[in-house]
C-alpha cells in the first residue's frame, strides 16, 4: 500500500549547490536526501519540496513529502535518516500524510528572514549578508512597506522556466533586530527564483541613500529593473517557515 510521507529539513546551505537535485554529481540537498532515502527503503524515492532554495541559501524548516510503499514507520525514518546524513541536513517532523497532500502546491504561505549585519563578522558572516557600513533603516522599512500587497516580482528575481506567474501576494515584509544584526522577515503566498535576495538588495541600497522609495515604485509597477545592484548574498536567507 503506497502512503504519502511528510518531512521537515533543516539545513545549513553553504555547502550545497541549493536544494533541487542536479546531474553530474552536484551535491544539493534533495539529492542527498533521496540518495539515503534510497538505500533505507530499497526503492526509487522523488522528494516535493514546500520551495526551492538557492545555492548557499539555509533553511530553518523546508517541508518535503515523497511516496512509498515500504511500511517501515515514519520515526524510524527520521531516525535512520538523521543517523546517515550529512550533520549539515536534519530531518524532524515524519508523518505519514493523506495522499493529496503535496509539500508546493498545498502551501498557504511561505516566510523567509534574511539576517544582515553592517560590519564583517568572523563569528556571524557564515549566517548573515554584510552591508559594509551603516545603513538608514528608516529608509528601509519605507521600501519594505512598499513591498507588501499583490505586485509582479519581474524586476526582482531571476528567469525561471518553472514558473510561469510572476505575481506574488506578500503579506508581510519588515525589517527589526535581533542582537547586531538587521532581520527581514517576509511571507507571501509564492516567491520568485532570487526574490527575497533582490528586494533585500533594494533595501540596502536605499538604506545607503542609493534607492529612493519613488524609483523602487516605479521599477515595481514597470517590472524593469533600472538599478546597479546585485543580488544579497545568499548565506544570510533562511527559508523560515511554511504554513498549510
Amino acid at each position: 500500500m503506497m502512503k504519502n510521507i511528510r518531512i521537515t529539513v533543516e539545513y545549513d546551505g553553504t555547502g550545497f549547490a541549493g536544494w533541487q537535485r542536479q546531474q553530474g554529481g552536484i551535491v544539493t540537498v534533495q539529492g542527498e536526501i533521496e540518495k539515503i532515502l534510497r538505500k533505507i527503503l530499497q526503492e526509487p524515492v522523488s522528494l516535493v519540496a514546500a520551495g526551492r532554495t538557492d545555492r548557499g541559501v539555509h533553511a530553518r524548516a523546508q517541508v518535503a513529502n515523497f511516496f512509498t510503499a515500504s511500511s517501515m514507520e515514519p520515526s524510524r525514518i527520521s531516525h535512520s535518516l538523521n543517523s546517515l546524513l550529512p550533520t549539515t541536513i536534519r530531518i524532524s517532523d515524519t508523518s505519514d500524510v493523506p495522499l493529496d497532500f503535496h509539500a508546493r502546491f498545498s502551501a498557504k504561505e511561505r516566510q523567509y528572514r534574511y539576517y544582515l549585519i553592517e560590519h564583517p563578522s568572523a563569528l556571524y558572516g557564515r549566517f548573515s549578508g554584510c552591508s559594509f557600513g551603516n545603513l538608514d533603516l528608516v529608509h528601509m522599512r519605507e521600501i519594505a512597506s512598499a513591498v507588501e500587497g499583490v505586485h509582479d516580482f519581474t524586476a526582482f528575481s531571476r528567469p525561471d522556466r518553472d514558473n510561469e506567474g510572476r505575481y506574488c501576494e506578500v503579506s508581510e515584509c519588515r525589517w527589526g533586530r535581533s542582537g547586531r544584526a538587521l532581520v527581514l522577515r517576509i511571507t507571501a503566498n509564492r516567491f520568485l527564483r532570487s526574490m527575497v535576495r533582490y528586494l533585500v538588495a533594494a533595501m540596502v541600497s536605499a538604506g545607503r541613500g542609493e534607492l529612493a522609495l519613488q524609483e523602487f515604485r516605479r521599477m515595481l509597477d514597470a517590472g524593469i529593473f533600472t538599478g546597479t545592484f546585485q543580488p544579497a548574498a545568499p548565506n544570510g536567507l533562511f527559508l523560515w517557515e511554511i504554513t498549510y
